[in-house]
C-alpha cells in the first residue's frame, strides 16, 4: 500500500511551459501552420508530459500482463482457460500478435505472470503471480482488496524496473481468457450502463451467448455492489489481476512522466480505473484506436480521449498501441528533423 500511495503523491499535471515552447517551435517549422495535424499534436502533448520540448521515445515497451478468470467458470468465454496457459510462454518466444508488431516497432515486450492458473515455467516470463487466478466475481468478489492493490503495485514496480533500464515510452498489453467479461463489469459499473448495452464476443463468443454473458456480468455486480467511485473496490470485485497489473502500469508511468500508450477494450478498462484511483492519470495517456469490441465506443466516451486510428483491431495484447508507438515517434521526428523558417 506505501508503494500505490507514493505513486498516486508523484502523479502532477502537464508541463504548460515545456507545451508553449514545443508549439512556438513546432509553428516556426518549414510548413503551413498546423499542417501535420495531430502530429503536432501528439509533440506538445509529449512536451508537456515529460518537461521536454524535445522528447525522445526511442526505448519503447510494452509490458504484458498474463492471468486468468474464476468467472470463466460461468460460461462467458469460447476457448478453453488453457489457453492462457499456453500463450502466456509465446509472447516471451516473440511469435505472438503484438511480438510481431512489436519488432516492426523495435519496441521490447515484457511478460509478467501475475495470475494464470497454471505454473507457467519459461524463465523469460517475469514471475509475480498473485494466486492461481481469480475468484468468480458471480460468487463473490473477484480478490480481496489487499489483492487488488497487489496488482496495482506489481504494475507499478514493473514499470519502474522498466523506466530504469532507459524506457521513455510504454503500453500495457494482456493475456488472459474471459478478461472481457471482467472488462465489461468494470466499464458497466463506472459508466452505470446495463451490461448488454456494451458487452462484446470478445475472443470469438457466439452472438446467441452474448444475453447469459450480459447476465453473468450483471448478476456479478449486483452480488458484489462495487462503489463506482472507488477504483480499487471495483478492480477487488469485478476485476482481474492483470487488469490490475495494466492499471498499476498507467499509474507508474504518470508518475514518473512517461507516456503510456491505451490499446484497446482491456487496457481501456484498465485506464479508466487508474483515472478512478487518480484523476491527473489522464493526462499522462494517449489513446491508439477505436477497438472493434462493441463496449470500445463507451469507453472511449468515458474516457474522453481522441484515439489516432481505426483498422477494427480486437487483439488485444498491445497491439494497438504499438501501431501507435510509430506515430508517436513519428511526432518527435517531425519536431527534430524539419527546419525551422528562421
Amino acid at each position: 500500500m506505501n508503494l500505490l500511495k507514493e505513486t498516486l503523491v508523484q502523479i502532477g499535471e502537464l508541463d504548460k511551459n515545456s507545451m508553449e515552447k514545443a508549439k512556438k517551435y513546432i509553428d516556426n517549422l518549414l510548413k503551413p501552420i498546423g499542417s501535420l495535424g495531430r502530429l503536432e499534436e501528439i509533440a506538445i502533448h509529449l512536451a508537456g508530459i515529460t518537461k521536454n520540448p524535445f522528447p525522445s521515445v526511442d526505448q519503447k515497451g510494452v509490458i504484458v500482463m498474463a492471468a486468468d478468470h474464476g468467472v470463466y467458470e460461468e460460461g462467458v468465454a469460447p476457448d478453453p482457460q488453457s489457453l492462457t496457459a499456453l500463450q502466456t510462454p509465446n509472447f516471451a518466444k516473440g511469435v505472438t500478435g503484438v511480438c510481431a508488431l512489436a519488432k516492426q516497432a523495435k519496441a521490447d515486450v515484457i511478460v509478467v505472470d501475475i495470475g494464470v492458473a497454471e505454473d507457467i515455467l519459461d524463465p523469460n516470463v517475469i514471475q509475480r503471480k498473485i494466486r492461481y487466478g481469480t475468484s468468480n466475481m458471480a460468487k463473490g468478489p473477484a480478490m480481496t482488496r489487499e489483492e487488488a492493490i497487489k496488482s496495482l503495485e506489481i504494475g507499478i514496480e514493473i514499470t519502474k524496473e522498466e523506466i530504469k533500464k532507459g524506457k521513455n515510452l510504454l503500453a500495457p498489453g494482456e493475456m488472459g481468457i474471459a478478461n472481457t467479461t471482467s472488462s465489461t463489469a468494470i466499464l458497466s459499473v463506472i459508466g452505470n450502463v446495463d451490461p448488454l448495452e456494451i458487452v462484446g464476443v470478445g475472443a470469438g463468443l457466439p452472438i446467441e451467448k452474448l444475453s447469459h454473458k450480459a447476465d453473468v456480468i450483471r448478476r456479478s455486480i449486483a452480488m458484489n455492489q462495487p462503489n463506482p467511485k472507488d477504483g480499487i473496490d471495483i478492480l477487488s470485485k469485478v476485476g482481474g489481476f492483470e487488469i490490475g497489473g495494466m492499471a498499476g502500469v498507467f499509474l507508474g508511468a504518470a508518475a514518473n512522466r512517461i507516456p503510456v500508450v491505451v490499446d484497446g477494450f482491456i487496457a481501456m478498462a484498465a485506464a479508466l480505473l487508474a483515472i478512478t484511483i487518480e484523476p491527473k492519470v489522464k493526462d499522462f495517456l494517449i489513446s491508439s484506436h477505436y477497438t472493434a469490441e462493441k463496449g470500445g465506443k463507451k469507453a472511449i466516451e468515458l474516457l474522453g480521449l481522441t484515439p489516432m486510428f481505426d483498422m477494427g483491431l480486437r487483439l488485444g495484447e498491445g497491439s494497438g498501441a504499438i501501431l501507435a508507438f510509430n506515430f508517436i515517434e513519428a511526432a518527435t521526428f517531425m519536431v527534430k528533423e524539419m527546419a525551422t523558417r528562421s
